[in-house]
């Protein structure tokens, strides 16, 4: 049975897009990382200089031709074009449904920038996507809406599929066995799970799993485990459920023990977390 490497992650971590521009962008323009969400850019025609700061070690790009830039998480940046011509491009904004704990947007590197051209599949929605964009249609917003986040869900694919990502969560879900024992338990995050039966879920022995883990997503299986129910505490915390339902729901005994651990993981109490969540 194939796995879907992404249900799981999508159903509780949604990324909701908001389109804010479509035109010609003309001359200088700052998009402030203070605003705290991502950015998805879809250039039809450029060109465009993209500047970052020093401290973000991405540098400046140079966008020649049609592209998409995807900034999963907040990082400023400044468009530079020409000042007649412009570039024509379309933009959205990005939220979610977590805040800054989303595991797909921390997932993914500071910016994804790919030509057009090398997202052949997407050109139906790319041409839906402009052909929107520039008109007037009645419910124009939501389809740009949706249209945007199908378009980050290819990303998420070629991200998996082209090993765009050499370590951490969509490293681990690119590899093919590994992948087996990350959805089972993102699927079921209360289960008990053992070093054992996650080996047993990726085909593996339990030594070459443990390794290969820490090796591909960084850390060792305990320890992604215990982020990813800390994870999924705060995302439910932040939605206001209970703490004794919540501690049940990510596979704690009681809310003494996921407060200790929630503790030990953020740095802040459970009160803490939901009074001023991130």
């Amino acid at each position: 049975m194939t796995i879907d490497r992404l249900d799981a992650l999508l159903s509780r971590f949604s990324l909701n897009a908001r389109l804010f521009f479509s035109g010609a962008l003309c001359g200088v323009h700052d998009f402030d990382e203070g605003r705290g969400v991502g950015f998805i850019h879809v250039v039809q025609r450029g060109p465009v200089e993209v500047h970052h700061a020093p401290a973000s070690r991405v540098g400046v790009l140079k966008v020649v031709q049609p592209s998409l830039l995807f900034y999963p998480r907040p990082l400023g940046h400044r468009f530079i074009t020409d000042a007649r011509d412009g570039a024509d491009m379309v933009c959205a904004s990005l939220s979610y449904n977590a805040g800054l704990v989303n595991p797909i947007a921390n997932a993914l590197p500071p910016i994804m920038a790919v030509p057009l051209a090398e997202l052949p599949e997407l050109k139906p929605v790319i041409d839906l996507l402009f052909g929107e964009a520039f008109t007037t249609n009645c419910g124009r917003q939501s389809v740009l809406d949706r249209l945007f986040e199908v378009l980050i869900i290819h990303l998420l694919r070629k991200a998996m599929n082209d090993s765009l990502v050499d370590s951490g969560l969509l490293a681990g879900l690119a590899h093919p066995q590994l992948a087996q024992a990350l959805v089972a338990l993102h699927e079921k995050p209360a289960e008990n799970w053992s070093l054992e039966s996650l080996a047993d879920k990726a085909g593996m022995s339990r030594s070459v799993f443990a390794n290969t883990f820490r090796d591909v997503v960084g850390m060792t299986p305990g320890d992604y485990l215990t982020c990813w129910r800390i994870t999924l505490a705060q995302d439910l915390l932040r939605r206001g459920r209970a703490l004794k339902h919540v501690a049940v729901d990510v596979g704690y005994g009681s809310a003494e023990a996921l407060s200790r651990a929630f503790k030990a993981r953020t740095g802040q109490t459970t009160r803490e977390y939901t009074r001023d969540p991130i």
